[in-house]
């Protein structure tokens, strides 16, 4: 495969291996963000993952900080854990940019989320490149530069949280934070062999974020393993008064009384894998996965689901896109993205009567999708049905895009919350992943059935050639990492 020449991090930043070398005394946090320094300095240039890193000295200075704090027995969960943070997410004193250089402004203030992170101990790197105004699922829309997939980078890394997914795929940081309005916390995850959370919406306050369409907006989460990816959820969804929006859920799992799942499929005749051979061989092959670890496969009538992703960019959902942007877009609509700008542009056609009839079509699809969590308890989906290389997508931009919401483009307007696991390999050695989607308020039944499923592909874990631990929550030192050859 093309794209794989740097050198692999020495050790793994998931959060069990991490939190060993950290308690045995083999790694700090100082030595932790100088590693990661020197891996962002390596391959930037070649895939740039990174719009801002924060500065050498401020960042030394943070980890040295929380080296007192812990040996003063101070609790921190994330402990020396690094993080990015997509650049439509504001962190006080540093530049946010959506991906647009002409909207930059220095951030007052930091979002709620990251402050909760930060909190908990662990240490924000920098921000993240990303599709420009979260607008696309390709990864291409950048004038920072197109992120390429960590497998082979003549193929794309997948949007609008590109740089986040690739970051903790080349084992930058423990974890990284995008957001997902329509696929772009997920879609990511999938093209980069890494877990992507798309949480409840409203779980999580997006106070401090650059709006996308701001009723359907939700942070998303990258990970490595789908644990890590559930302790910062657990830590990111601290309720914030301040958020409109907000919700909150202290649902937990009882592995006993969920050991068996419904599992609900599209009908093969509403399976869409866009004449791709590879992705419809492991979709089948991850269906199998999930009947081996205790699911049942039912086949739902996949309709209202896919009007619904229909409407997202059909209908007058996008006018909510450019209100986020109005003032901007009047302005200064000739700085952005051409598809970008087309797509935003395209709000303006949609009058107050467009939005009720959508408004009231949409609930007709929630009535309708409703009868099928009447049979199952989650539906999975390929995460996307194919996937692209950039030239591709630079030749056809708009179709291509459409092409991968196929599967992601309905949960925030349904209500659902969604989880991205990897699968095993396609057979052209590019990564492979399905979405587990459930009902508002079912994260913790998603995150329990995804670990199960992720454990029995075990896979690398992104693109670092560390393997997944085998039993969650194990105590792995680092003498006893375990590499795994790519054999693609």
């Amino acid at each position: 495969m093309q794209g794989r020449s740097e050198d692999p991090p020495s050790h793994s930043l998931d959060f069990e291996r991490l939190s060993a070398a950290y308690d045995a005394r083999q790694l700090t946090p100082t030595a932790v963000v100088r590693g990661v320094l020197s891996r962002i300095e390596v391959s930037q240039s070649s895939n740039p993952a990174w719009i801002h890193v924060f500065a050498r000295d401020a960042l030394l200075a943070r980890a040295a900080e929380l080296e007192q704090r812990r040996a003063h027995g101070e609790r921190l969960p994330l402990y020396g854990a690094p993080f990015g943070v997509k650049d439509n997410v504001d962190v006080a004193g540093a530049p946010t940019t959506a991906a647009c250089p002409a909207y930059r402004y220095i951030a007052s203030g930091t979002a709620h989320v990251v402050e909760r992170l930060e909190h908990a101990g662990a240490i924000c790197i920098g921000k993240t490149n990303m599709d420009q105004f979260a607008t696309g699922l390709v990864g291409t829309r950048s004038p920072y530069g197109a992120c390429s997939n960590p497998f082979d980078s003549r193929y794309i890394s997948g949007g609008s949280s590109s740089g986040s997914a690739v970051a903790v795929a080349l084992g930058h940081v423990s974890f990284a934070l995008g957001t997902d309005t329509a696929g772009s916390g997920r879609v990511p995850a999938a093209f980069c062999n890494v877990v992507g959370v798309k949480p409840t919406r409203g779980l999580v306050s997006t106070k401090g974020i650059v709006p996308a369409c701001r009723s359907l907006d939700c942070v998303s989460v990258f990970a490595l393993t789908v644990e890590d990816a559930g302790s910062v959820l657990r830590i990111a969804q601290e309720p914030d008064e301040s958020d409109p929006y907000r919700r909150s859920s202290n649902q937990e799992v009882d592995g006993a009384r969920h050991a068996f799942l419904r599992c609900g499929i599209p009908r093969a005749a509403d399976l869409r894998f866009f004449g791709d051979e590879a992705a419809k061989i492991a979709f089948r092959r991850a269906t199998e996965t999930l009947e081996s670890v205790g699911a049942e496969l039912i086949e739902i009538d996949y309709a209202p689901f896919a009007e619904a992703a229909r409407l997202l960019y059909e209908g007058p959902w996008l006018a909510e896109r450019l209100a986020a942007i109005k003032t901007f877009y009047e302005r200064s609509r000739d700085e952005m993205h051409p598809a970008v700008r087309e797509i935003i542009g395209g709000g303006a056609r949609f009058s107050a009567t467009d939005v009720f009839e959508a408004q009231d079509r949409l609930q007709a699809l929630k009535s309708e999708s409703a009868e099928t969590w009447q049979r199952v308890d989650v539906l999975v989906v390929p995460t996307a049905g194919t996937i692209y290389r950039i030239d591709q997508v630079a030749a056809d931009p708009l179709r291509l895009n459409s092409n991968l919401g196929y599967y992601t483009n309905f949960v925030n307007l349904l209500d659902l919350a969604a989880l991205a696991v990897p699968a095993r390999f396609r057979d052209d050695g590019l990564p492979f992943g399905i979405t587990l989607i459930a009902p508002a308020l079912q994260d913790a039944l998603l995150a329990h059935w995804g670990a199960r499923f992720h454990r029995d592909c075990a896979p690398m874990l992104g693109a670092t050639q560390f393997r997944l631990p085998r039993t969650a929550g194990a105590k792995t030192s680092v003498a006893e990492e375990q590499r795994v050859e790519c054999s693609r």
